[in-house]
């Protein structure tokens, strides 16, 4: 079995100590740091780009998780892997040549991988499956913090997990991921969680990080 990655938000943390969310993260036994871009086109809202993603690989050694919530993510994929992001994400649907997105990433040195919302099905990223290094399954709609987990969302997991099958692929979840359903997605096949505000928002986040572990 994968161990269990934990991949906090920092769209959650403090937009103006986002060194000391790095630290944090890092001392609650976070793994990962996930890093929402949002271009306020394909989603509502806009967040940051390449200079922040940049501004935090300068800062810590941890692994930069970049889910690119934008439009034609084949024109910016470089520049965020320039930036210094280990993992590039993007929403299949948003692209016009995902192949080309894929390559460029790839080509970089970085890990690809494609992401789902809600109401996408899994057919959309077969054709691409032996291109990437992940899958990202939204549980709830892309572009705002602190929504409620899907439900179905489980579901969609346990499909995945079967689409992905014996391929060196991770499987990852966003939204709404917290210590009430973290062992019921694990049990689905998640290998990567991604939390929020269940991390930042706890009063005990090194508790949460270690509940969403399955420790």
């Amino acid at each position: 079995m994968t161990d269990i990655i934990v991949a906090p938000s920092i769209l959650s943390a403090d937009f103006a100590n986002m060194g000391k969310a790095a630290d944090d993260v890092k001392k609650w036994g976070g793994d990962w740091l996930h890093c929402d871009v949002m271009d306020g086109v394909f989603v509502p809202n806009i967040t940051f780009g390449m200079p922040m993603v940049k501004a935090l690989n300068d800062y810590t050694e941890m692994t930069l998780d970049v889910h690119l919530m934008i439009t034609e993510p084949e024109k910016y994929v470089g520049k965020f892997c320039d930036a210094g992001a280990d993992y590039v994400t993007f929403h299949v649907d948003a692209s016009k040549d995902v192949s080309a997105a894929l390559d460029i990433i790839k080509n970089k040195g970085k890990k690809c991988g494609l992401v789902l919302n809600p109401d996408k099905p899994l057919s959309l990223v077969e054709p691409y499956i032996d291109k990437i290094d992940m899958l990202l399954i939204m549980s709830v709609y892309a572009g705002f913090g602190g929504q409620k987990f899907i439900a179905e969302s489980i579901e969609k997991l346990k499909d995945a997990k079967k689409l992905i099958g014996n391929r060196d692929i991770l499987l990852e979840i966003d939204g709404g991921v917290g210590e009430d359903n973290a062992k019921e997605i694990i049990a689905a096949g998640a290998d990567v969680l991604v939390a929020g505000s269940s991390v930042f928002g706890s009063k005990n986040p090194a508790k949460t990080v270690s509940i969403l572990k399955g420790i």
